[in-house]
């Protein structure tokens, strides 16, 4: 089984303004002269952590990691002004030409799955691989398997504290509800509703319970930021068009890609990658039978580890001192 890469330290730090009022949190990490990978986390607004840099050998990657228009150190912090799906897509090609990068692997998970596809499609050219756990594809299906009815049926109890901040006679729409409570001028509704926004996602993240995983969506920093970031950009059904990233799929051709997704996913279910994987040639999908959604599940980080050494091995090979391939 393989594990995660040392805690590693950043060499660099940047601040990048970027349409107002944002200014983007990058660092880098690994080796400067390394395979460019860019870390795109889920959410949106989930941010990144210490443990993002940790999946890549250090020795051959540059590890770059970038906070999503109002989530971690990105500044102004939860703001939902100027942020839509096509203004962070614009911000990776900003930090690409920023950082003079000519192409790059995307590594994404969750919603950094839809971003890191969207991205691809739009620049191709750019892509040198895509790696994708938790494929999602922000169907107005998915967002109702999580939002509404699907999800609720496996963890009811999770979904009665889920429902309980918001009115019975608004409950047919439960997205908008949140909206509203995360948009209100109700500075102790905002955060409880937020706190329950990622309660709900936390208890459902992994195939067994998992404390630190809780914990972490419970941050009031993190979870002010998760809860209204993806109320707005799921009102706005990710401000994609209907089914966007599977009728675009012809322009993923040619660009190799890694899929990894639990069998237990109940956040992003499997049908999500299924259905990628059926119309990219040159993707490999990898079903994980004992995981769900988190990338802190232990066969996930499994499965990402050796996806990030396989695409190591394809774009800068190297040998251990038997000669064998590492």
């Amino acid at each position: 089984m393989m594990t995660l890469y040392p805690d590693i330290k950043p060499y660099l730090r940047h601040q990048l303004s970027v349409s107002a009022p944002h200014q983007l949190y990058i660092e880098e990490c690994g080796d400067p002269d390394g395979i460019p990978v860019l870390y795109v986390h889920g959410g949106p607004g989930g941010g990144c952590g210490e443990k993002s840099r940790c999946f890549f050998d250090p020795k051959r990657y540059r590890i770059i990691l970038f906070d999503q228009r109002g989530a971690g150190k990105s500044t102004p912090h939860a703001e939902l002004s100027n942020n839509t799906t096509q203004d962070l897509i614009d911000d990776i090609e900003v930090i690409r030409e920023y950082l003079g990068i000519e192409k790059w692997v995307l590594f994404g998970g969750s919603w950094g799955s839809t971003l890191s596809l969207l991205y691809a499609q739009v620049f191709p050219e750019r892509v040198m691989a895509l790696i994708l756990r938790g494929v999602f594809l922000c169907r107005d299906q998915d967002l109702h398997w999580f939002y509404q009815r699907g999800a609720s049926q496996i963890f009811p109890d999770y979904w009665e504290d889920f429902i309980e901040p918001v009115e019975k006679n608004k409950r047919d729409n439960l997205v908008a509800a949140y909206y509203d409570l995360l948009t209100g001028d109700n500075e102790l509704a905002r955060m409880g509703a937020a706190k329950a926004w990622s309660l709900w996602e936390a208890r459902c993240a992994t195939l067994r319970p998992n404390h630190d995983v809780v914990e972490h969506f419970l941050d009031p920093h993190t979870a002010l930021a998760m809860a209204r970031l993806e109320a707005h950009y799921f009102i706005n059904k990710g401000f994609l068009k209907p089914n966007q990233i599977l009728a675009d799929a012809g322009r993923l051709a040619g660009i190799p890609g890694i899929i990894v997704h639990g069998r237990y996913d109940m956040i992003c279910t499997l049908d999500n990658a299924v259905s990628l994987h059926n119309l990219w040639s040159d993707s490999q999908l990898n079903i994980i039978r004992d995981a769900g959604h988190s990338s802190s599940e232990s066969s996930i980080i499994d499965a990402l580890i050796r996806a990030t050494r396989d695409i190591a091995h394809r774009f800068s090979p190297s040998r251990d001192d038997d000669g064998s391939i590492d």
